[in-house]
């Protein structure tokens, strides 16, 4: 009698373009063999084009679940079965899973790591004016996790780009009403005249040399943002998304003016728990190893070098 055949393996995927330097596939399959799941592995997928990534995603080796990075946040929302309202609101998606029917739906949790990261940093900024460096697809997490979880209700947009800032308002006019106020903060000058400086500054921009006048205006307004005047004055948090590297611009420029900063690596851990109800039910959500998940990704962040330099 023939034995058994193994069962084939199964895949999770981070699909987007410059993902091969990811530490997430080290927590993930971690996670995976903890909750005896042998057969599955998490793999940083580079995709050329939105269609490459649901290719992936329609396969029979899907496991059902994967996380969806730059550039397709906003364009793989339009190729799925469905989505959920955080989504919706947020008009962008970071997470996709198998529904019961076998459905693929879209959900964003890009804003409960944000949100977790600045709370764990401090709450002292509940209610406070707060500052978002970019105006992007990663800039609408920013703004749920401040204005709907933090209730702050004014924030200031540091942009380059007048129209994706424009853009960003007339989204959040329709999703928040008037209760937030969006101020794009163009020159460093603008700076000086504000009633509040931010508490929470959040970066959702990719760390680069800033080279154009557009560029360095950027930079200029947040070290503005940093320095604010009087010893008295009390220290915020500045928490950047870009891991590549590690310790970027931002990072640099808050730490040396006294702020706290929580480093975007951060953001992958506190999506664990809403991630593993989604991809593999209640139950197997309530036996995730939390600290020792958490502990692999810290050692692979300390030890990659393509987010180390």
């Amino acid at each position: 009698m023939d034995s058994p055949q193994p069962a084939p393996s199964k895949f999770s995927y981070l699909v987007g373009i410059g993902v091969t330097h990811s530490i997430a596939p080290f927590m993930h399959n971690h996670i995976f063999r903890s909750l005896g799941h042998a057969d599955w592995h998490f793999q940083a997928q580079e995709c050329a084009t939105v269609e490459e990534a649901m290719a992936l995603f329609r396969a029979p080796t899907f496991s059902g679940g994967a996380v969806v990075t730059m550039p397709y946040k906003r364009t793989i929302m339009a190729h799925l079965d469905g989505l959920d309202e955080p989504a919706v609101k947020l008009g962008a998606c970071n997470n996709v899973y198998r529904a019961a029917d076998g459905a693929l739906r879209g959900t964003n949790t890009d804003w409960r790591g944000v949100l977790g990261c600045l709370v764990g940093a401090s709450v002292s900024g509940r209610g406070k004016p707060a500052a978002i460096i970019g105006a992007g697809g990663a800039s609408r997490a920013a703004v749920y996790a401040l204005h709907a979880e933090l209730g702050c209700s004014t924030i200031y947009i540091v942009n380059r780009d007048e129209g994706e800032v424009q853009e960003l308002a007339d989204e959040c006019r329709r999703v928040y009403g008037g209760g937030l106020a969006l101020v794009h903060v163009r020159q460093v000058k603008q700076v000086a005249t504000l009633p509040e400086r931010p508490f929470y500054v959040v970066g959702t921009v990719p760390d680069a040399e800033p080279t154009t006048p557009e560029e360095v205006e950027v930079h200029a307004i947040v070290e503005a943002f940093l320095a604010a005047p009087g010893e008295s004055t009390e220290k915020g948090v500045l928490l950047d998304m870009c891991f590549k590297p590690r310790r970027t611009r931002f990072l640099k420029a808050a730490a040396r003016h006294g702020w706290t900063t929580v480093e975007g690596t951060e953001i992958i851990g506190h999506q664990i728990q809403e991630q593993y109800r989604l991809w593999c039910g209640e139950e197997a959500s309530r036996r995730l190893p939390v600290e020792e998940a958490w502990a692999v990704l810290r050692r692979a962040a300390e030890a990659s070098p393509a987010i180390n330099f």
